[in-house]
Formats: structure tokens, sequence, C-alpha cells
């Protein structure tokens, strides 16, 4: 099954306009395979804020088309209609604040929209359309690059530990970490996957586990305190993550639960490696420390999926994040290759 966690329907024989945004509600997986169509700003935040839409490529997407899709109700022009469209953007850069591909691709469109201002305002339209178009399908091949670039690592028959999902639901298809394991399997390679389940909102067990599942891959799940145990017991050949930031110095924040999962890795001898599109690499930051980590509401760890698991008013501290320093990193795969410690040299070299 091809997995496409967001993509542009357009309305129109000839054109990208009007249009829609189409996008799978992953709040609903693995229950219900359900879409979400819309053209409403306002939706597009709540998806992003609430997790519908997820993964750090795919909210840079969302966000870009989001900004193209609200303008195409507009009846303004010039000089208001980039104004308009600064709005939205400035609006959307609101919803989450760890993931630098949301900012990137919102400053694109910035960018693309002051461009753009002297066109006529059907065309200043579908300029923004097609450049959030852009975005994705540029997002799709970086993706297949990086599986081919990660599928280096890997042999036949071995393990992948992965956490939280970083497969084609996170992007814009495909995958990150999970592509080499999709690349894998399209040469003929047998690979398994153990997914721990992340812990508070299940992407592993809800998302990572069924698009495995989808594809034919051999998946596992297992609780996030299971790690160390099958590490110990010598089921892990190597950890596969991807990642929403990562620093200058090759520091890498990704899901609550990776930073552990690397210190057990490092603990046990095997590799860790992340992988993510250049979109992902922030060169402003000099280190993690200055990576800002979302923290998420409380009712997520006491009263995740509607029921309540924790006593009425017990105080909660629910980072979304957490950064690996690059010294528990063995490699960092991009659609560029694979670049190993001292990072800071390679990544500077990626990002000119």
């Amino acid at each position: 099954m091809k997995v496409l966690s967001i993509e542009w329907i357009s309305e129109s024989a000839e054109g990208m306009m009007p249009g829609f945004i189409r996008m799978i509600d992953q709040t609903r997986l693995p229950e219900e395979l359900a879409y979400l169509n819309t053209t409403d700003i306002e939706i597009v935040w709540e998806a992003i804020k609430m997790l519908r839409v997820r993964g750090a490529p795919a909210i840079g997407i969302a966000a870009a088309m989001g900004v193209a899709a609200a303008l195409q109700g507009s009846e303004a022009s010039g000089e208001r209609l980039l104004a308009e469209a600064e709005k939205h953007a400035d609006y959307l850069a609101t919803s989450r604040p760890t993931a630098v591909n949301l900012f990137q691709a919102l400053e694109r469109m910035k960018s693309v929209a002051r461009a753009s201002a002297s066109l006529p305002p059907a065309a200043f339209k579908e300029r923004l359309v097609r450049e959030a178009v852009a975005i994705r399908d540029e997002d799709a091949a970086m993706c297949r690059a990086i599986g081919e670039h990660g599928l280096k690592l890997i042999r036949d028959g071995q393990t992948v530990l992965t956490h939280c999902n970083a497969g084609a639901l996170a992007v814009s298809e495909y995958g990150s970490a999970l592509a080499p394991i999709y690349a894998a399997q399209a040469h003929g390679m047998r690979v398994r996957v153990f997914a721990d389940e992340t812990r508070p909102l299940l992407q592993g067990a809800r998302l990572t586990a069924w698009e495995l599942m989808q594809a034919g891959i051999d998946v596992t799940l297992i609780c996030d305190n299971t790690a160390a145990v099958v590490m110990k017991e010598g089921k892990i050949d190597m950890v596969m993550v991807g990642s929403d930031r990562i620093a200058a110095n090759g520091d890498a924040a990704n899901k609550i639960g990776t930073y552990g999962v690397a210190r057990l890795a490092r603990a046990h001898g095997i590799p860790v490696y992340f992988l993510a599109p250049t979109t992902t690499i922030d060169m402003s930051l000099p280190s993690g420390d200055c990576i800002p980590i979302e923290e998420r509401s409380a009712e997520e760890v006491t009263c995740g999926f509607g029921r309540r698991t924790a006593p009425e008013g017990v105080k909660v501290y629910a980072p979304a994040f957490d950064v690996t320093p690059a010294e528990y990193i063995t490699a960092i795969v991009t659609e560029k290759g694979a670049a190993y410690p001292p990072f800071g040299e390679t990544l500077r070299e990626w990002m000119k």
C-alpha cells in the first residue's frame, strides 16, 4: 500500500486551482484510515497542533499548502494580497515550535509571495500553490534518496529498532528513518523492525506498526521500557530514527525517549543512525541546547485517548522531544549521504 500522508488535490484540468489539501487524519489510525480535506487555515493550524498531521517534513508541507489554500478565496490584490499571505504564514508558524521544517517552508512561501507581488491575483495564487506542491515533491525525492543512502548501512536479515514514526506518514511519502527499510524490501532483502510504542501518544504502536504491516514488513511492537531487554538479548542490530531538528554540531532532537534509546544502544554496542532531509538541519543553532522543546498538555499523559490513567490534579511534565548529543550518534543520513563524527564540517558543506 502506498501511503500519501498529504497531497494537493486540484479540481481543475488546466491548473492547480481551485484545489484543496488532503491529509490523513493520523489521530484516527489504526482503527480508521480517514482523510481531512480542507482549504481552511484554522483547520490546518489545528491539524498541525493536534497531530492530525505530524512529522517534521509533513507539517512543513501542510503549512505551505495551508498558506496557498487560504488565499484562494481572497478578493485582495497587490500589496494587500501579499500581506494576507504573510499573515497566514505567521499564524501557521505558531502551531508548533520544534520542527525547523515548518519555519523553513513558511519562509519559502513568504519569499515566493514577495517575489510574485506584482502578478495578477490569479497568477499570484497559482504561483503559491505550485510552490507548496514543489516543497512536497522535493521532500518525496529527498526521502527516496535517504532510503538509498541508508540502505548501505543494512545487511540482509538484520533487525532495526525505531522510535516514534518516521515513515511515510511523517513525510510526503516513503519516509526518512523507515526509508531504508522500504528500499531494502524493494531490493528483495529481509529486514525486521522492532517498533517502540512511543508514549504517551503511541505513534510507534498506532502509526509505525500500522504502516509497516500495510507494506508487508516484519514488525514487532514493544513497550518503550522493553528496548533495553531486546538489546541485551541480541535482537537489535541497529537503531534508526528520524529527527525534527539537527543543530550545527550534530545534536539532534527527536520524539521524547530517543535520547534514552541512544544511551541504551551505546551501552550495548549498537549503532544509532538519525535519518532526515537536510531541511531538518538548522545551522543557526550551534548545539542542541538551543533547540526549542515543545511541551504538550498534561491531558495527553493523564487522560490519553479519552480514559483517565492518572489521579485528577497530579502534576505532569510532558516534553514532546528530547535532544540526543552528537556523541551518541553513529551517523546522520540525509539525501546527500551519510555524515560521521565530527559532524560539523559535513553539515556545513551540505548546507552551503
